[in-house]
C-alpha cells in the first residue's frame, strides 16, 4: 500500500476522508465507509483500539491489556483505509488542514471527529494529582502497579496493618470496580498475602447522589447496592468529594477517608485542545452537531461518539451510541456524495449492563427483562466477549474471565504487557 495521502492534489481523485480516533466511534465509521467511493486515513495517537469496557478487568489482574487491544493498522488495512499514527494538535476548519505532532499536515474533503474524551475531574482540587483514572491502558495498569506495589510493600514492612482504597463515582464503571476490588479482597488476599487481614483492607465507594448505578431501573438499582454491601463494599451515598489528598479523600460534610489509592471513576470531558479547533462546544466541551451528526458552521465536518452532542438530543456516552453515531457519520458522507438528504440519526436504545462480581450483574435490556443475577452475568459475559475485535481476544479474554470468576478461590493476579 503506498503511503497515505495527505493532500487535496494528491493523484487519487477520490475525496479524502479523515477520521480522527481508533476507538468504537472511528472504527465503526472506517468500517461504514469501506465500499464508498473515498479515500479514508485513520488517525490515532495509539497503533491500537482499546476495548474500554473491560479496563477495569485489566486494572484488578484478570486480563493483560494486549487481551483488550486490536491493531488500528491492521484494522485500517482490512477495511482498504490508510492508518496514521500521531497526536492531532490542531484542526483549522478554514483550511481543511489537520496537524499532527510528527509528520506532514494532513488535508481532509470531510472529517469525522470521533477522538473520544478524557476524564474529567471537575476542579476538584487535588483529584488531577493524586486520583487514579481507568480510562486508557496506561491507566489500567497503573491502578495495578499501585495496588499491588502497595501491598507487597505493607506485607513485607508490616508499616500499615491494612489498606483502604477509596472509588469515586457510582456509575458502571464505579461499581464493577469496587465489587471486583471487594472480591478480590475475599478470595485472593488470604492465600496471596497471608501476612494481611482482608478485614483491615477496606473498599468504599462515595456517590454524590443517593443511589449507585442511577440510569438504571430502581430494581437493578437496589440489587447492585445489596450485592456491593454483601462483599464488603462500604457505600457513602450522597457524600460529594471535596478534596483528594495524597493519602485521603475529604468529603464536603468534613468527613475524611483513608485512602491509601483513590480511584477516579466519575464523569468525562472533552480533551482540552479541542477548544482551539474553532468548533462550538456544548456542555462537557462536546462538539455541538445537526441532527445528521454534521457541524452547523462546516458541514464538511461530523462528529461521532462521546466528543460530539446533537444540540437537541444529547446521547449517553456509551459504546453503543459510539458505534452507532460512527456508522451514521460514514452513511451521511455516502449521502452527501451522492447528492441525496441526509437524514436524522435516530439512537436505538439496546440496554446497559454492569457486573458487580462472580455470578453477579445487573442488565437492563431495552424493551425486554430487566436481569439480576446469574443471567445477567451471563449476559454481560456473552456481549463484552462478543463485542471484541479479533478472535484471538475473544478467547484469550474468555480464558481470563472464567479463570478469574469460575477458578477464583485460587487467586488470580495476572502480570505482562508494558503501559502504553
Amino acid at each position: 500500500m503506498t503511503a497515505e495521502p495527505s493532500s487535496l492534489t494528491d493523484a487519487d481523485p477520490r475525496p479524502h476522508v479523515v477520521v480522527l480516533g481508533a476507538g468504537f466511534a472511528g472504527l465503526s465509521a472506517v468500517r461504514s465507509l469501506r465500499k464508498a467511493p473515498v479515500k479514508v486515513t485513520l488517525v490515532d495517537r495509539h497503533s491500537y483500539s482499546t476495548f474500554q469496557p473491560l479496563l477495569y478487568q485489566v486494572a484488578t489482574g484478570a486480563l493483560n491489556p494486549g487481551d483488550i487491544t486490536y491493531g488500528a493498522r491492521g484494522f485500517a488495512a482490512h477495511t482498504g483505509a490508510y492508518f496514521r499514527k500521531g497526536e492531532v494538535t490542531t484542526v483549522d476548519p478554514e483550511t481543511r488542514t489537520i496537524s499532527l505532532d510528527v509528520g506532514p499536515d494532513l488535508h481532509y474533503d470531510y472529517l469525522v471527529i470521533a477522538n473520544g474524551v478524557t476524564t474529567n475531574y471537575f476542579g476538584v482540587p487535588g483529584a488531577a494529582e493524586h486520583a487514579f483514572p481507568i480510562y486508557t491502558r496506561g491507566e489500567a495498569l497503573a491502578v495495578r502497579d499501585r495496588m499491588t506495589s502497595y501491598l507487597d510493600h505493607i506485607a513485607a514492612t508490616g508499616e500499615a496493618r491494612g489498606a483502604s482504597v477509596v472509588v469515586v463515582g457510582g456509575g458502571a464503571t464505579g461499581v464493577e470496580m469496587a465489587g471486583t476490588l471487594a472480591e478480590l479482597r475475599n478470595t485472593v488476599l488470604p492465600s496471596r498475602y497471608p501476612e494481611l487481614d482482608p478485614g483491615e483492607v477496606h473498599v468504599v465507594l462515595v456517590e454524590m447522589t443517593d443511589k449507585v448505578l442511577p440510569p438504571f431501573a430502581p430494581r437493578l438499582r437496589e440489587y447492585a447496592a445489596e450485592q456491593l454491601r454483601a462483599r464488603g463494599v462500604e457505600l457513602r451515598l450522597e457524600a460529594a468529594v471535596k478534596e483528594v489528598r495524597p493519602d485521603s479523600v475529604l468529603l464536603a460534610d468534613g468527613t475524611e477517608l483513608d485512602a491509601n489509592m483513590t480511584v477516579w471513576a466519575t464523569g468525562v470531558a472533552a480533551h482540552e485542545r479541542v477548544k482551539n479547533w474553532g468548533l462550538r462546544q456544548g456542555k462537557g466541551g462536546r462538539i455541538v452537531v445537526g441532527g445528521d451528526l454534521r457541524v452547523p458552521d462546516h458541514p464538511e465536518i461530523l462528529v461521532a461518539g462521546d466528543i460530539g452532542v446533537i444540540e437537541d438530543d444529547a446521547l449517553p456516552q456509551l459504546a453503543q451510541p459510539a458505534l452507532q453515531t460512527g456508522q451514521h457519520a460514514g452513511r451521511t458522507i455516502m449521502h452527501v456524495l451522492a447528492g441525496e438528504p441526509t437524514e436524522r440519526f435516530h439512537y436505538k436504545d439496546k440496554g446497559t449492563m454492569a457486573t458487580i462480581g462472580r455470578l453477579s450483574a445487573v442488565a437492563d435490556i431495552a424493551h425486554g427483562p430487566k436481569l439480576v443475577g446469574v443471567l445477567a452475568w451471563l449476559t454481560w459475559m456473552f456481549v463484552h466477549i462478543f463485542a471484541l475485535l479479533g478472535n484471538r481476544n475473544r478467547v484469550f479474554v474468555t480464558l481470563g474471565l472464567a479463570f478469574r470468576y469460575l477458578a477464583q478461590r485460587r487467586g488470580v493476579m495476572v502480570v505482562g504487557d508494558d503501559p502504553g
